[in-house]
């Protein structure tokens, strides 16, 4: 397995890889957005390549300058249990701390509670609060 930057040519591999995972996708995740994505921090978006190069594993982190994000994270069901989602979250984590990042959040939607334990075990925790949004451009 490899881990790479996620390039534009992989858009649609990596659509549906998390279409498959059950990710829910919105307008946010369009070409478009994720080409402006790019344009802020493209290495905080990284895929995981088997060795006939397929994608089997992504995520898409961000950071504010204060806070990194985790956003869909996702490893193709028949790949699970091998180590790849771990290897993209430290991945991940590595380029943020480089960055200067100290605090990493992430939210798991209710319908995708299952993933809960696998960050526990990673060292995330919980945390009470109320999450609210607003699309101001709809």
């Amino acid at each position: 397995m490899r881990i790479r930057e996620f390039r534009l040519a992989d858009y649609q591999a990596v659509m549906g890889l998390w279409e498959e995972a059950g990710i829910s996708l919105s307008s946010s995740d369009s070409i478009n957005q994720i080409k402006h994505k790019l344009q802020r921090d493209p290495e905080l978006f990284i895929v995981a390549e088997n060795s006939e190069r397929e994608i089997v594993g992504a995520v898409m982190g961000s950071y504010d300058g204060r806070r990194g994000w985790v956003n869909h994270l996702a490893v193709y069901p028949n790949f699970q249990g091998e180590q790849i989602g771990r290897k993209l979250l430290e991945n991940l984590e590595q380029r943020l701390r480089r960055i200067g990042c100290e605090k990493l959040n992430l939210l798991i939607e209710i319908h995708n509670r299952k993933v809960e334990g696998f960050y526990k075990k990673l060292g995330y925790t919980s945390d009470e609060l109320i999450f609210m949004e607003k699309w101001i451009n709809k």
